[in-house]
């Protein structure tokens, strides 16, 4: 009797072709991309100083930071998808600059509120959160970002240990869901049209990690053929979307 021909497998995708920069090559890209990420920043405040922004130049300076804040997030988030879907490994080593930048122009973002709209008046301060609760959300995604900002050096993942790591960069889901309320309720809804594309950009971002997890717990994620005896494996390993790159 003949073994019966196995179950054929459909083909994966086929990535682009991987490439890896050497040490010059990469020390140049991140070079540029910190160039170019400071662009913003640069423009703000040359629009600011020469009276750019319009009538109400603090309104607009906020506005536009908390743009920026939440791109750079975005910009972050989309590095795990962008290296699945293309093989292009090497972009995980430009997430840890992308996060940084995100909490950079995070905290432009309450510096402006604080110290150029509030003047560090403290019953202004006080009346402002007790008004615009939405300000409260922004505060406390800001305090978030700060372990996540202070905890990118390799040293302190040595300290904090790869588990425990892992754990405390799983944040950037909340900081990333919290960002987004905050923007949308402090947004008028004649201007919504921005805060949904972000938010449309976010669902599919965390729905593609969701989908990329799940697939991982299914025969045919496992590479395994339908009616076939699952593989056995020592361990299963998920890598969560980091806000801060972890050196291999």
């Amino acid at each position: 009797m003949h073994p019966s021909p196995a179950t054929p497998r459909r083909a994966a995708p086929i990535p682009l072709p991987p490439y890896t920069p050497g040490r010059g090559m990469l020390a140049t890209i991140k070079i540029v991309l910190f160039a170019v990420c400071l662009i913003p920043a640069l423009r703000l405040a040359t629009a600011f100083l020469g009276d750019g922004l319009g009538p109400n130049p603090i309104e607009e300076l906020q506005k536009a930071l908390g743009f920026w804040t939440l791109t750079f997030l975005w910009i972050t988030l989309a590095v795990t998808p962008l290296r699945q879907l293309t093989g292009q490994h090497w972009l995980v080593r430009l997430r840890r600059m992308l996060g940084l930048f995100a909490f950079f122009y995070g905290c432009l973002h309450f510096a402006n509120w604080l110290g150029l709209d509030m003047g560090f008046d403290t019953e202004l301060i006080l009346d402002d959160l007790t008004e615009r609760p939405f300000a409260v959300l922004g505060f406390v995604t800001l305090l978030l970002m700060a372990p996540l900002a202070a905890t990118s050096s390799n040293r302190a993942i040595k300290l904090l240990g790869g588990k425990r790591w892992q754990a405390l960069h799983r944040l950037v889901y909340a900081v990333a869901i919290l960002g987004m309320a905050h923007y949308l309720w402090g947004v008028k809804k004649i201007a919504l049209t921005t805060p949904l594309i972000f938010a449309a950009l976010l669902v599919v971002l965390l729905g593609y990690r969701a989908w990329d997890r799940a697939r991982r717990y299914t025969p045919a994620g496992r590479g395994e053929a339908p009616g076939e005896m699952p593989r056995v494996v020592p361990t299963v390993t998920v890598q969560p979307v980091r806000f801060m790159e972890r050196p291999k």
